[in-house]
């Protein structure tokens, strides 16, 4: 039976988390491997500096006190003992889209998956006061259904970011691009010390109408494709100039 591994980044008592696991039970043998505690905008952080422990929460959903990233590589080795057929990460609370992947824990859940040669895929649905995670479910396991029928290229994953209520349909999308404001406030303790807490930054999405944020703004799950090679292979060429006058300069 195809061994389905489920984790996500907001702990192992999330609904989100659950709601993805019971839609993916008719598709495959599922184990749950999730943080303990919530693990939100952490990143493909990788726990190298204390050491992690597993606890056995029940049949089949094990909590880790780490990352994401963490609970793939000790499911893996300790909890399967094998590589999984497929690794999805969500249901996250609030979409992870664009630049944004870049912090998102949930999405490194399935990054980690596909440098283990793992098909994968992460979920997010869109942010609201009262979650309901149906829709995002079966879009989830409608895609890992397929996924096993048409397998992705070598180290690549799905994102997929899920509107509230009823999607219209699906869109395959590229990442949206932000402008990007840093907002550091400044506040002071008791005792007069400074502490500064990170904020949200400007929210503004530059147009684009192939993107997963206009996607999601339309009201269809937006479904992107992507994969660890961060390489600019476009700049190359410029690169190898830039290299050559470099090492001239040198000389």
């Amino acid at each position: 039976m195809r061994r389905i591994l489920v984790t996500n980044d907001d702990g192992y008592r999330s609904e989100g988390l659950m709601a993805l696991a019971d839609a993916l039970r008719p598709v495959g043998d599922v184990t749950i491997v999730a943080p303990m505690t919530e693990a939100s905008a952490i990143g493909h952080a990788l726990t190298l500096r204390h050491p992690l422990r597993i606890e056995h929460i029940s049949e089949k959903l094990f909590a880790v006190d780490g990352t994401p990233t963490d609970c793939v590589n000790i499911a893996v080795t300790h909890v399967l003992r094998t590589l999984p057929d497929l690794v999805v990460s969500g249901i996250n609370k609030g979409w992870n889209l664009g630049d944004d992947v870049t912090y998102s824990g949930t999405v490194s859940g399935a990054f980690e998956a596909a440098l283990l040669g793992v098909q994968a895929i992460s979920v997010s649905l869109q942010f609201s006061r009262s979650f309901d995670f149906t829709y995002a479910a079966r879009a989830s396991a409608a895609i890992a259904e397929s996924l096993f029928d048409s397998p992705l290229p070598a180290r690549t994953f799905l994102n997929i970011n899920v509107p509230k209520g009823e999607p219209k349909g699906y869109r395959v999308t590229v990442q949206a691009k932000r402008n990007h404001v840093t907002s550091v406030a400044e506040r002071h303790d008791p005792k007069g010390r400074p502490y500064y807490w990170i904020e949200e930054g400007q929210d503004e999405w530059q147009p684009h109408d192939r993107s997963d944020y206009q996607a999601v703004r339309d009201g269809y799950v937006s479904v992107t494709p992507l994969h660890p090679d961060l390489t600019a292979h476009q700049a190359l060429s410029a690169v190898e100039k830039l290299s050559f006058e470099a090492a001239a300069k040198v000389r």
